[in-house]
């Protein structure tokens, strides 16, 4: 028994000197590890000046040299482009302000140490400056159709846009600004969101002339905010009502294919740079036809309940009236927005002489195939049940 202890007491000591001499040679220590020390910090950039550093041959292991803060990352065009930018080797600042599991599904998308979620006060500009302190591009993402009780729609459509590229000219390393603004932007337009999109260009522009806007159409994809609310309200009340008769036209574009045009913008030769793209989809919708197609998807039949506009408006006021008067919080609207309403008062199309998908080199999707599957989801019985537009019975069609 006295060997035995003997034996095992020299292992230990042993393999206690072999973690000292590690520990002298890598000192470790949990206070001082990771990010509080400047010795594990990344060494990619320092400050996002000079020339891009590129190494390997393309793809997700290898380093294009961007390193970009991408402002609204964890919404619903965030998590494509994130996706297509650490699939080219791109590292990914990605500033969230909600709980620690809101950018958790981003980290998968890139390589090891690509992805870094950022804890930020979009009111604070101390905060917004260390989230872009390493960063040589900045792309801004932020942007919501409805008002809540802390943000209006000038301070989250405008006034962090505009905050944005102030600090961004103040970095002095910042070689890309790209805003994502939205399609119909105007100072004229009765929506008060696509109003204070159009101030956040003007403010743009004003700072960083070399900034590229992007002007995306309504957007399609897995978690939009068109076809889901309708095919909820479809599902649930077992009609749709259709907002000004469903005449309004829009041009729908593949969420996939804006992030596409966001990367294609930021890789190009600097062509890109001072210029507004208008991104619509390949075909114009009546909001009736799109319905359709939404219908024919979810093998439902279809019921509509026309609402006028005014009706429309009557229906979704009260929220806007009683949205700061009362002591809690009102539910986001869905398919009753008020400012939604007012932009479908009028058609939202590409310009006839804008820049377009074409002039970033792209082709985009067409709305009606796999940019829609996603909506098999609300399929009674599965993916296989309910009948198709050709199985479909038309009273004409009776013996």
């Amino acid at each position: 028994m006295q060997t035995v202890s003997r034996r095992l007491a020299r292992e230990n000591l042993s393999s206690r000197s072999s973690i000292y001499s590690l520990k002298s040679l890598y000192p470790v220590s949990d206070r001082c590890y990771g990010e509080y020390d400047r010795r594990y910090a990344s060494t990619l950039t320092t400050k996002g000046i000079g020339h891009l550093v590129r190494k390997g041959t393309g793809g997700r292991s290898s380093v294009s040299g961007i390193v970009a803060t991408v402002f609204g990352a964890t919404g619903f065009l965030g998590r494509y482009l994130v996706q297509q930018l650490a699939k080219t080797g791109s590292q990914v600042l990605v500033p969230f302000r909600g709980s620690e599991d809101s950018p958790r599904h981003l980290k998968l998308m890139g390589d090891l140490g690509q992805i870094v979620p950022m804890k930020y006060n979009p009111r604070d500009e101390n905060s917004i400056k260390a989230v872009m302190a390493k960063a040589n591009v900045v792309i801004n993402l932020i942007g919501r159709e409805y008002e809540t009780r802390n943000y209006s729609f000038e301070e989250v459509n405008h006034h962090m846009a505009e905050q944005l590229a102030k600090i961004s000219k103040e970095h002095g390393g910042i070689m890309r600004f790209i805003q994502l603004s939205c399609l119909g932007a105007s100072k004229s337009s009765p929506s008060r969101m696509l109003q204070a999109k159009a101030a956040a260009e003007e403010s743009i522009l004003r700072e960083l002339p070399e900034a590229t806007i992007l002007r995306p159409a309504v957007m399609v994809g897995t978690e939009d905010r068109i076809l889901n609310p309708w095919a909820q309200f479809a599902k649930k009340y077992n009609f749709l009502p259709m907002i000004g008769g469903g005449s309004t036209k829009i041009q729908p574009v593949y969420v996939a294919d804006v992030a596409s045009a966001v990367v294609a913008a930021l890789s190009d030769d600097g062509s890109s740079m001072g210029k507004v793209y208008e991104l619509g989809g390949p075909d114009v919708y009546t909001l009736h036809q799109l319905a359709e197609l939404m219908y024919e998807t979810i093998r439902e039949w279809p019921h509509y309940v026309n609402v006028p506009f005014p009706i429309a408006k009557a229906i979704s006021t009260p929220r806007e009236v009683f949205l700061n008067k009362v002591p809690f919080p009102l539910p986001s609207p869905s398919i009753f927005n008020l400012d939604v309403i007012n932009a479908l008062s009028s058609d939202t199309l590409v310009s006839k002489d804008a820049l377009t998908f074409n002039d970033l080199e792209l082709v985009p999707h067409k709305v009606k195939g796999y940019p829609i599957e996603y909506l098999i989801q609300y399929r009674k019985g599965g993916p296989n049940y309910g009948s198709t537009v050709s199985e479909r019975v038309t009273p004409d069609s009776y013996p």
